[in-house]
């Protein structure tokens, strides 16, 4: 995602074992180009998230081959959308996010989409906004996706921008799972509002293509997140 090439919470290593079965999953965008999916699943990959839209103009030429892909394959897969809060609102985003390949259908292999609301690549790390407009940005992407597609979607963010972008703000943790973003040996601590994270970005720099992810759970629980 769009922390591969940014700032993160820590530096790079592998998760150690953890009382929790965790499912291995990876995250993909137009840097993969066109993924190997049977070899990412005889790797013991059992989850994928693609990238689909960023902002409201972007589109990933890939997506169509890696969000297909990893379905053919046997994977549950998702969608993910990289937010740009300076450039239209969140309501846009959300609606371009979910004719744009971040919609939902309960099949048993299709997660909720992700709201990927992290430092901007092209400016200032909030996006010019001050934690309580981008906290009513985030609320508005949130309410429309849900209002599109019935789910809630997953917030995918590190709890260094959280903090300091949003105000640490409390309030999405009883609705919206959390995909946090930690390159370090444990997860460490997670935003404000989440006692648990849903899913673990713990590496970029993994065994095979993408970023690499752990599940917190095991596959029925990633199953159960799918069917909603």
């Amino acid at each position: 995602m769009g922390m591969g090439v940014l700032a993160h919470d820590g530096q790079g290593g592998l998760p150690p074992d953890t009382r929790v079965t965790q499912t291995h999953g990876v995250d993909v965008s137009s840097h993969q180009g066109s993924v190997n999916w049977a070899a990412l699943w005889s790797s013991g990959v059992r989850f994928a998230y693609t990238k689909a839209t960023e902002g409201s103009s972007y589109k990933n030429p890939s997506f169509a081959q890696q969000y297909n892909g990893s379905y053919s394959v046997g994977m549950i897969r998702g969608a993910y959308h990289f937010a740009t809060p300076n450039s239209t609102s969140g309501a846009a985003q959300a609606n371009y996010f979910a004719d744009n390949g971040g919609a939902w259908s309960r099949d048993g292999k299709t997660l909720p989409g992700v709201l990927d609301i992290e430092w901007n690549p092209y400016g200032a790390s909030c996006y010019g906004k001050s934690p309580s407009q981008m906290v009513s940005w985030i609320r508005d992407f949130l309410n429309t996706y849900k209002s599109r597609t019935g789910r809630d979607a997953v917030i995918y963010t590190a709890t260094s921008w959280w903090s300091s972008c949003t105000g640490n703000y409390a309030g999405f943790g009883n609705t919206n799972p959390l995909w946090v973003a930690r390159y370090n040996t444990t997860v460490g601590a997670l935003p404000a509002g989440w006692g648990v994270q849903t899913i673990w970005q713990y590496t970029s720099t993994g065994p095979t293509v993408g970023d690499h992810n752990r599940f917190n759970g095991a596959l029925d629980r990633v199953q159960a997140l799918a069917n909603g």
